[in-house]
């Protein structure tokens, strides 16, 4: 094996590997958005007192 063809091999496999990391992230983003539109008209809002719900943002 000549060094031209490991070097290629070696950036080939790297493009490979960056393409799949790529790809998972994209997957769970795509997973974790969320589409903020506006609630539905006949949504009933929480009462005052009652406890919400919500997801919790760390980031």
């Amino acid at each position: 094996m000549s060094l031209t063809l490991a070097i290629l091999m070696l950036v080939g496999m790297w493009l490979s590997v960056a393409a799949a990391m790529l790809w998972g992230v994209l997957r769970i983003v795509r997973r974790h958005s969320h589409h903020h539109s506006l609630p539905p008209q006949g949504l009933v809002k929480p009462q005052v007192g009652h406890r919400v719900r919500r997801q919790v943002e760390a980031h």
